[in-house]
């Protein structure tokens, strides 16, 4: 039972440590608290030994399912209310978490959607920044679809960037924010731009990261701090 008169959110987390870390100050920060009482609670599971997501989507690793249930479960036994996956890739395997658990899952890729046509009502096109899984499993073209939004990728060769600043050595998952990793990820907004974007997603929990949202010249949607918003107003019953 919970004692409280707010909703508890529980995260499955470590996809990565740092995408984990970024949500939950996130949350802290779109929290109107004066004292330590009036923050919301939250159980974290930052498991970072979850297998990685897109070499299951691409049928070259370990599926995740199994370890994503088990920290879902835990989390349930915790007694969250609800939980959130602050990665996008993971959601591929929404619906078969969903089923294994009592409490509901946040859609982080449906609420990014839903927030373009409330917010950006005008926009048809926009560009999207995430891993290969997250391009391949088509989360982010399915749900935009049915607002009538086109996804713009980048091209091949720059999508190999955006794998290389976040996965490579020196990458934005070893810890390095500035640098190369960072001035991939701009080369890839540009390529974006050029095909015709009008906004760009951050669909990868780790790319905002390294965005300075002032440089960018285009609306610039962060999947974390969405799903932060989110999940904000969901405990609060908003």
């Amino acid at each position: 039972m919970n004692i409280y008169k707010e909703k508890t959110i529980g995260i499955i987390g470590g996809m990565g440590p740092a995408a984990t870390s970024d949500l939950l100050s996130r949350i802290i920060k779109l929290t109107k608290a004066k004292k330590d009482q009036d923050h919301i609670h939250v159980i974290v599971d930052n498991n970072p030994k979850i297998p990685d997501r897109s070499q299951a989507i691409f049928e070259k690793g370990k599926s995740p399912v199994p370890a994503l249930i088990e920290s879902g479960k835990m989390l349930e036994r915790a007694k969250a209310d609800f939980i959130i996956i602050p990665c996008n890739t993971a959601h591929f395997f929404y619906d078969e978490l969903k089923g294994h658990l009592k409490i509901p899952i946040v859609h982080m890729i449906r609420e990014v959607a839903k927030k373009i046509h409330k917010e950006y009502p005008d926009i048809r096109k926009v560009g999207l920044l995430s891993t290969q899984g997250t391009i391949k499993a088509g989360l982010y073209q399915k749900e935009l679809k049915d607002f009538g939004i086109e996804v713009i990728k980048v091209d091949e060769k720059v999508q190999d960037m955006v794998t290389e600043a976040i996965f490579g050595a020196g990458g934005i998952k070893c810890g390095c924010l500035e640098g190369k990793s960072k001035k991939l990820i701009y080369n890839a907004i540009d390529n974006l731009i050029n095909n015709g974007a009008e906004l760009i997603i951050g669909g990868c929990t780790e790319i905002p990261l390294v965005v300075d949202l002032e440089t960018v010249v285009l609306p610039f949607i962060n999947s974390n701090q969405v799903l932060a918003e989110s999940a904000v107003s969901i405990a609060k019953g908003d």
